[in-house]
């Protein structure tokens, strides 16, 4: 079962890559896949998850453009997630539905990661997941989101004057006058942490998310000189640390 779980994680990276890819341009999401460089249609035998990428050598079989790693990535993470889910949850109803929420999470990271912006449909796909996945109670799940959600929007008002007011004139920047601190879709991502995990370990969530934001965000600021990173792939890798660690049972 843990090996039929991983080849079914792979599976579904295969149609994750899909949806990261079509979502955003509108395209439909039945249609046969296709090289995204030339339109030419892929074999079945070349679109065999994470074997097709290594067979190919990374190169597309029609035109030998460069397949991007995207693709392998997505795979191998959607295979690791469900056989960890597996391994922590077994064969159940919980498991299926942290299967599906992860999926998601996964979707809206690349999204985010792509075009610094994501829909609002799956933003919202994600927060009705969570609690369907949480542990809590239905008043316990909307506490804690609406709690986790207002100290966010707080911190984003507070670190965003910053920028606009002090920050800009200190640098004598006129472009930091526009910018946001947070966008407003880690909202949703970040309460539907909060159903999940409780008040407590989401607090660690964004702790670990800031932490691994740090060294990207200063790349990114001087190498590619902008100042905006995604936000919900950070996030999202701290909720799977702490979701499969619990390091704040440990800690505290």
């Amino acid at each position: 079962m843990e090996l039929f779980s991983f080849i079914f994680g792979a599976v579904f990276g295969s149609f994750l890559n899909v949806l990261i890819i079509r979502l955003p341009k509108g395209e439909s999401l039945f249609t046969r896949s296709h090289c995204v460089y030339c339109n030419e249609k892929v074999a079945w035998y070349h679109n065999i998850p994470i074997f097709s990428f290594l067979i190919l050598k990374g190169k597309a079989s029609c035109c030998k453009e460069k397949i991007s790693l995207q693709y392998p990535i997505v795979e191998i993470l959607s295979a690791f997630l469900t056989l960890f889910l597996f391994l922590k949850l077994g064969l159940s109803s919980s498991f299926f539905l942290s299967v599906v929420f992860f999926y998601v999470l996964i979707v809206l990271s690349f999204i985010d990661f792509h075009y610094k912006a994501v829909p609002d449909y799956l933003l919202l796909l994600l927060l009705i997941l969570s609690f369907f996945v949480s542990e809590y109670d239905f008043i316990t799940n909307i506490k804690n989101a609406c709690l986790l959600s207002g100290a966010f929007i707080l911190l984003n008002f507070l670190v965003t004057f910053y920028i606009q007011n002090i920050k800009a004139k200190l640098l004598k920047d006129d472009s930091l006058k526009e910018q946001e601190a947070l966008g407003e879709g880690d909202i949703p991502v970040i309460a539907s942490f909060a159903v999940i995990l409780g008040l407590q370990a989401s607090l660690m969530v964004m702790f670990f998310a800031a932490l691994f934001a740090i060294i990207p965000a200063i790349y990114n600021k001087y190498k590619n000189k902008e100042i905006e990173i995604p936000f919900i792939p950070f996030l999202s890798l701290g909720f799977i640390v702490e979701y499969f660690f619990e390091i704040t049972k440990v800690i505290f």
